[in-house]
């Protein structure tokens, strides 16, 4: 499972990075990014709550 943030969506709150940092983090251009890669073991609550969470729904999850 992998995410992935529409930086074009995203008002850069932080809330996803705050809640799951293994996958999220905040860009140079101080908006989110996902990690290119699959979500860790044991991550996945968390970075659904990431999603669930985004203010603007910035987040989608991306299969495969």
């Amino acid at each position: 499972m992998k995410f992935k943030v529409n930086q074009d969506t995203c008002i850069g709150c932080g809330l996803c990075e705050g809640t799951c940092p293994a996958v999220f983090h905040m860009t140079d251009a101080g908006v989110a990014e996902a990690i290119p890669d699959d979500v860790p073991a044991g991550e996945e609550a968390n970075a659904q709550a990431a999603l669930e969470g985004c203010p603007v729904g910035a987040i989608e999850k991306v299969e495969g």
